[in-house]
C-alpha cells in the first residue's frame, strides 16, 4: 500500500533531528536560501543531513546552463547516495534532467507553477516534481486546482515522477495534498509543529490528569 511521505523543508540540523526522532520524516528538501541561513559550508551541512536522514535529501544547483547544472549535480551526488538534485524548471534545466536521469542521478524539478510545467518535467523523466503551491496562493491563484490537475496528469499516464507538494503555507495545504494522493509533502518546521496541536487535545489531557490526581488524593485519605 502506498503511503504519503513527509519531507521537512529546512537545512537546520536541530529541526531535522527533532522531527526525525519522532519517526515521521521520510526525507529533506533544502535550497540555497535555507542553506545560506545556516551560515556554514553547504556541502558539509548536506553531508550532516544525509547522516541523520536516510531518505531522499534534495540539494539544489545554482548554475544556469545545462552544462553547469550537470557538472554541479555530479559533484553534489558524491556527498551521499541519497542526494537528489534540485533542478530549476527551465529549458536548460530540463536538458540537464534528461542527462542526469540517464546517469541514474535522481532529480527534483523545482520552481514549478503550472500544469504545463509538471507535464514537461514528467516527460523529461524527473524523479520528483515540486509544485510551489504556497507562492501560487500568495499571488491569488487557485493552488489547489493546479495541484489537483497535476496529480491527474501523473496518474492518467503513469509517469514515474513523484509530486512533492512544496511551498506549503499551512496545515490545510498538507490535508489537501493528502486528499489528492500526492506522493510527498515537504513541510516547514513551524507548520509540522502546528500539525501536532489541537486545543481539545490539551484540554482533554489536562482533564484526565486532574481526575487522576483527585483519585490518588481520595485513595490516600482512606
Amino acid at each position: 500500500m502506498r503511503k504519503m511521505e513527509f519531507f521537512i523543508d529546512t537545512a537546520n540540523i536541530e529541526q531535522i533531528k527533532e522531527m526525525q526522532e519522532l519517526g515521521i520524516i521520510d526525507g529533506v528538501t533544502t535550497n540555497p536560501t535555507l542553506l545560506a541561513k545556516e551560515g556554514v559550508e553547504p556541502k558539509e551541512q548536506l553531508k550532516k543531513i544525509c547522516e541523520i536522514v536516510k531518505g531522499p535529501v534534495s540539494a539544489e544547483v545554482i548554475g544556469l546552463t545545462s552544462e553547469e547544472m550537470i557538472k554541479e549535480a555530479r559533484e553534489l551526488s558524491k556527498i551521499a547516495p541519497n542526494i537528489v538534485i534540485k533542478i530549476p524548471m527551465t529549458k536548460e534545466g530540463i536538458k540537464a534532467v534528461k542527462k542526469l536521469e540517464a546517469e541514474s542521478i535522481k532529480t527534483n524539478v523545482t520552481l514549478v507553477f503550472s500544469q504545463n510545467q509538471v507535464l514537461i518535467a514528467a516527460k523529461a523523466g524527473a524523479s520528483y516534481i515540486s509544485p510551489f503551491i504556497g507562492r501560487l496562493m500568495d499571488n491569488g491563484q487557485d493552488e489547489i486546482a493546479m495541484l489537483k490537475e497535476s496529480m491527474e496528469i501523473i496518474k492518467i499516464y503513469g509517469f514515474k515522477s513523484k509530486i512533492i507538494v512544496a511551498s506549503i503555507r499551512n496545515a490545510r495545504h498538507v490535508i489537501e495534498a493528502a486528499k489528492m494522493g500526492a506522493h510527498v509533502a515537504t513541510i516547514p518546521f513551524n507548520v509540522l509543529e502546528k500539525m501536532f496541536v489541537h486545543p481539545n487535545t490539551e484540554k482533554g489531557l489536562k482533564s484526565f490528569l486532574e481526575d487522576w490526581e483527585k483519585l490518588q488524593h481520595k485513595l490516600k485519605r482512606k
